[in-house]
């Protein structure tokens, strides 16, 4: 199986001195195509930082990311924007629908920036929303429509424009456990399509639908295993287990301005993960007119 990603000791680092916290810390990781990985992790452990690297979202303060054997590094903003448009479908928690759009224009925003004309994208759109069982609420909005509803909206919009690679961002986090089982089934039927599904999650339950699951706490990926079908108890003893052996300083200040004293106070705490390159992040609110992004190009 060729290697899709590969990850060679990678690092991240917020702000950079004394008070710098490193999110990842010498990562290497390889993923081949059509694999489907899971990447588990408490908070703080540097688990979505992995996942804006893995995403072309943010940059690593050093060693190297190949994509498709590409370097990132050495790619353009256009070069990368077009790796996020055509290479790499994001589901993120939060569904990141625009309101005011329905699910078929929801699914349709992102084709437009491909150049598609309006029936190449109204076709694609439709398609992907008949795949994930959403037929029938082509014409409703957000607002109108459950949890699990809106989040299979967003996976059609990740897989209409069909990209090799599916991201998805705990995407069952915001669901109940009908609607969690659901958004994976479709997960599960995308990687049998032969399409490579990386999941950031910190559930055991979730991680443990993967073929591989990644472990990864303070910054640094401790396991990597094929899963041989254990059970997510299993999964949740090791994070658990994991968790106790390691705990961080954390250092803060805390400057009191009538006196100009600085006082300094030490608690144990985990890392809190950077703050920087969280993600593409869906406008509020867009006018949606379903023009062309080529007012000259004919109808196909």
């Amino acid at each position: 199986m060729a290697n899709l990603i590969e990850i060679r000791d990678m690092c991240k680092v917020y702000n950079p001195g004394e008070n710098e916290v490193r999110a990842l810390n010498h990562i290497s990781l390889d993923i081949g195509e059509k694999e489907f990985v899971a990447i588990i992790g408490q908070s703080g452990s540097g688990k979505s930082t992995l996942m804006n690297m893995l995403g072309c979202l943010d940059v690593p303060t050093s060693g190297s990311y190949h994509l498709h054997g590409k370097d990132v590094a050495e790619m353009l903003d256009d070069e990368l924007s077009d790796i996020r448009n055509k290479e790499i479908g994001f589901i993120f928690q939060g569904f990141n629908l625009i309101s005011s759009l329905t699910a078929l224009e929801n699914v349709e925003l992102p084709l437009i920036y491909r150049g598609l004309s309006k029936r190449e994208r109204s076709e694609l759109a439709k398609e992907a929303l008949r795949k994930v069982g959403l037929e029938m609420r082509m014409t409703h909005k957000p607002s109108e429509m459950s949890g699990g509803q809106q989040q299979r909206v967003a996976i059609a919009r990740a897989i209409a424009q069909a990209p090799p690679i599916i991201l998805a961002d705990e995407p069952t986090g915001n669901l109940d456990s009908h609607s969690s089982v659901e958004i994976l089934e479709i997960l599960k039927q995308l990687h049998e399509e032969g399409r490579t599904v990386i999941i950031i999650t910190h559930d055991p339950g979730i991680a443990a639908k993967a073929s591989r699951i990644v472990h990864i706490m303070d910054g640094q990926i401790y396991k990597d295993e094929i899963n041989s079908g254990e059970d997510e108890s299993a999964i949740r003893a090791e994070l658990a287990k994991a968790q106790e052996n390691v705990t961080t300083k954390v250092k803060s200040v805390r400057h009191h301005e009538e006196d100009d004293l600085v006082v300094e106070s030490y608690e144990e705490a985990p890392v809190q993960e950077g703050t920087a390159g969280s993600g593409y992040q869906m406008p509020e609110s867009v006018e949606y007119t379903g023009t062309e992004t080529d007012p000259n190009k004919e109808e196909s």
